[in-house]
């Protein structure tokens, strides 16, 4: 006999009850009510929403990551999970679209009645971002000074204690570090590839000093150019010149991280390879549309706003520009272009490490 479940009704289901009647516009207190304020509410209600889910995501994603050791299983639940994040962070980025249906002059219709509200007090963001990685030492200046001046002491003590937390960065790179095959039995896969990026820069600076359509500056350009690309290169084998790079802010990765980053690029076609690239593509697009939102808030505040302080105290469109260079999260990810090379010119993986390689990790 089938279980006999009790009956749901779709509003209650969804507490539509609450949820529809948790739009309350403060204009009516000072005057007649500004029609545009229920549609700035709901567009952030509807973000809060969708920053639930994602936080529901990530907590699981930091679970699995924090694991000593992450099976193929594993790697693809993370897969599809990130790519959920993804695909609701596209959604975020059309929301603001209908936002600015809204024009600049009617949002100064309801926009004193707000202040000091502002964005700096979604909670839920903070938390995002924070467990994604940008914790209070990579910040712009303001927000290292700020960024807990303007939430209650309850809120305070929750962020802070996340802020203890390993971070998706953090774990990431972690378990990138702990790859094995950069080196097994004899096979130093990097003496390999150094050789092999030598031999296309040599190439290339071959080929700049032989043209003849090239003027004697455009040749001292073009080197520079090179020898630009194999000091970059060489960061990557020499721990020194790295951390100079970390200390510069030019990367965030570990160097060993890093290679092994790289590694799985060069050879994502390999079976072991395949869901970790999957994954650090997943990243990748992440941080691409995190970037992508801060930018078209920024846009969307100057088309409000012009150069006008923000409710939150902020310098506005400027301090949402300086935070979308800023408080990048897997932006090596994307960077690792640099270090890619033709695969005709890739090193072979000696039988034992490919047939590992095969079996998996």
């Amino acid at each position: 006999m089938s279980k006999k479940y009790d009956p749901v009704y779709y509003g209650d289901y969804l507490g539509l009850d609450r949820l529809l009647s948790a739009q309350q516009p403060v204009s009516p207190k000072y005057g007649p009510e500004a029609h545009e304020e229920t549609l700035f509410i709901i567009v952030h209600q509807a973000y809060e929403l969708w920053f639930k889910q994602i936080i529901h995501e990530l907590r699981s994603i930091l679970r699995i990551f924090g694991q000593a050791e992450i099976a193929d299983e594993q790697l693809m639940t993370l897969v599809h999970r990130l790519q959920r994040i993804v695909t609701i962070q596209e959604l975020l980025n059309q929301q603001i679209n209908v936002m600015e249906t809204m024009t600049a002059q009617e949002f100064l219709e309801f926009r004193d009645f707000l202040v000091p509200a502002s964005g700096f007090q979604s909670i839920q963001f903070k938390e995002i971002e924070i467990s994604l990685g940008v914790k209070r030492d990579k910040r712009i200046a303001f927000d290292q000074a700020s960024f807990y001046n303007r939430i209650n002491d309850q809120d305070r003590a929750y962020l802070e204690q996340l802020e203890e937390q390993p971070d998706l960065f953090a774990m990431v790179d972690a378990w990138l570090a702990r790859m094995p095959f950069l080196e097994q039995d004899d096979f130093k896969f990097w003496q390999h590839y150094q050789a092999a990026i030598e031999s296309q820069i040599q190439h290339e600076e071959d080929i700049v000093r032989e043209n003849p359509l090239l003027s004697d500056e455009e040749k001292a350009s073009e080197l520079s150019e090179l020898a630009s690309s194999r000091a970059n290169f060489a960061a990557l084998f020499d721990r020194d010149l790295y951390t100079a790079m970390q200390e510069d802010g030019r990367v965030r990765l570990s160097q060993r991280a890093m290679q092994a980053a790289l590694f799985i690029h060069l050879y994502r076609e390999e079976p072991a390879f395949n869901l970790p690239y999957q994954v650090l593509n997943a990243l990748t697009d992440l941080d691409e549309n995190l970037t992508i939102w801060r930018y078209r808030h920024a846009m969307m505040v100057q088309r409000m706003l012009g150069s006008k302080i923000g409710t939150g105290g902020s310098s506005g469109h400027d301090y949402l520009k300086r935070t979308t260079e800023k408080n990048r999260i897997f932006a090596d990810f994307m960077n690792l272009a640099t270090y890619l090379v033709p695969k005709k010119t890739l090193p072979e993986l000696p039988r034992n490490v490919h047939a590992s390689l095969r079996r998996g990790r």
